[in-house]
């Protein structure tokens, strides 16, 4: 079945140890022209000003309306609450409710886009069940330029929270603009000496003062 729009979906901020993760959904037409957003590739290939180039661009191309996107955040205490892969779908559903919605306001036919949109997703995503036609491709990100710029959408918008906390006093002690809440020595280390923020992922920082440990003796 030959399709008119394609989604692709990706996950920023599976594994890091404070802030949320978001998952980004972007929505193409099929035979959308790549050659309007130079450079998108998996986001872990490309720095942050590129990242921050391709992110600004297709944010043009949404308010033209050559493209969609959004980009669904679950925070640490839901992360912690249900685990991650719910968070993740959670986060996903949000994201792909969002860009549905806005194509049911303009076309009013939602019911045909189901069937008329393939999603291609990344790693082990996958999408709700009435999205009838997804392909969940392994490494993705680096494969499809919809999944990939998927994923840009995810880490910029992550990236950018976590650097809007940083500015914040509760925070400014674990240096969140520097990584983004992954668990870097000095993260980690600085975990160890003031303790969780709200911003924390309590379950994945359960051995942080042991591992702390480890580094100190091995440094």
């Amino acid at each position: 079945m030959k399709h008119t729009y394609v989604f692709g979906v990706d996950e920023a901020g599976r594994g890091p140890l404070a802030g949320p993760v978001a998952v980004g959904v972007v929505l193409v037409p099929v035979g959308f022209d790549w050659g309007l957003i130079p450079g998108v590739n998996d986001s872990k290939k490309l720095t942050e000003g590129k990242r921050e180039v391709i992110f600004l661009e297709a944010k043009k191309l949404q308010k033209t309306g050559q493209l969609d996107y959004a980009v669904g955040l679950v925070s640490a205490k839901v992360i912690d609450k249900k685990g991650i892969v719910p968070a993740i779908n959670t986060a996903m559903e949000r994201a792909l409710r969002r860009v549905s919605s806005r194509f049911d306001l303009e076309l009013g036919d939602l019911g045909d886009f189901y069937t008329d949109v393939s999603v291609k997703l990344d790693g082990g995503l996958r999408a709700p069940e009435q999205y009838m036609h997804q392909e969940t491709i392994i490494k993705g990100d680096g494969k499809e330029k919809v999944i990939g710029l998927a994923s840009i959408m995810a880490k910029v918008t992550r990236d950018r929270y976590m650097r809007r906390r940083a500015t914040l006093a509760a925070y400014q002690q674990y240096c969140f603009a520097i990584h983004k809440g992954y668990g870097t020595k000095a993260h980690r280390e600085a975990i160890a000496k003031h303790g969780l923020s709200p911003e924390h992922r309590a379950t994945f920082c359960r051995n942080i003062k042991s591992v702390v440990c480890y580094i100190s003796q091995s440094s």
